[in-house]
C-alpha cells in the first residue's frame, strides 16, 4: 500500500473520541498518524494500519 507523508486516511475503526480521519505523520515499520477531530497522537505498527484504512485521501486532493 502506498501511503505518504501529509496524506489522510479514513480508518474502519473509530478514534475513541468518534473520528475516523487521521493524518499521516510518519512512515515506515510504525505509523505516527494525528486524529484530525481531537488532535491526539498514535503510533500504530504498519501491518495493523494496513488492514485498518478504508480510503487514503492524497495531499491536495478535495474530501
Amino acid at each position: 500500500m502506498d501511503i505518504q507523508l501529509n496524506d489522510h486516511i479514513i480508518t474502519k475503526k473509530q478514534h475513541p473520541c468518534g473520528g475516523s480521519e487521521f493524518l499521516v505523520l510518519r512512515v515506515g515499520m510504525d505509523f505516527r498518524i494525528r486524529c484530525t477531530k481531537c488532535g491526539r497522537e498514535v503510533m500504530v505498527a504498519r501491518s495493523k494500519i494496513e488492514k485498518n484504512i478504508k480510503k487514503v485521501i492524497r495531499d491536495g486532493q478535495v474530501l
